[in-house]
């Protein structure tokens, strides 16, 4: 079962050890009006051990954001990805890091990290640092992280069909974290969740 950790203010540290043939999904969420300093360790320990690691924060205001994941792949035959993305508006502050790191002994490992960025207002910042550390040769590893603004093309077409111009950036923004979402593995929970981002999204658009 996945783990959904809504997390609250403050920090919250947590160090995961995954055994062999174990497979481990967590989603955490940082809500509007959250600051936040996520650090999160996990370690693949065993073979054929598997981890998953979601993400969505939505920042509307002058929230400070921290996220750093250390994803170690310690023995051969381990899976891993990490998905986090971000909305980040007012002036608030987003810095994400995230370091997947390879022993010299972790051959066929597969390992993949994206964090992806949108920024509503010219006050916001996001600073996200992915990063690859591989001592291994058969390996199939990637990162990627972007950083980018609501798309006015896409704002157009939904307006030409009738869509406000606010329920559009509404709806852009839903799509763009319902990848995260979706990982949420009870419905009821999942549904719960969306409809409290999409709210606190609409009031977010009000401000623009």
């Amino acid at each position: 079962m996945t783990e959904v950790m809504i997390v609250q203010d403050g920090q919250l540290l947590r160090s995961i050890d995954v055994q062999a043939g174990k497979r481990t999904d967590m989603v955490l969420l940082v809500m509007p009006g959250v600051s936040c300093d996520i650090k999160l360790d996990v370690r693949l320990v065993g073979e054929g051990a598997e981890a998953n690691v979601y993400g969505a924060y939505v920042c509307g205001g002058d929230e400070k954001v921290k996220i750093a994941v250390d994803m170690y792949h310690d023995v051969p035959h381990c899976n891993s990805r990490q998905l986090f993305k971000g909305i980040a508006g007012g002036v608030s502050k987003v810095d994400f890091y995230g370091k997947i790191i390879v022993a010299q002994d972790a051959q066929r490992t597969e390992a993949y990290q994206e964090n992806h960025n949108i920024l509503l207002t010219d006050g916001a910042k996001v600073d996200t640092k992915p990063q690859l550390e591989i001592y291994a040769d058969d390996v199939k590893c990637s990162h990627g992280a972007t950083i980018g603004r609501l798309n006015e093309e896409e704002q157009f077409y939904m307006r030409s069909r009738g869509i406000s111009l606010e329920d559009a950036k509404v709806l852009q923004m839903i799509s763009f974290i319902a990848p995260v979402l979706e990982n949420i593995e009870d419905h009821d929970e999942r549904e719960t969740i969306a409809a409290d981002f999409e709210n606190a999204i609409r009031n977010i658009v009000k401000q623009l």
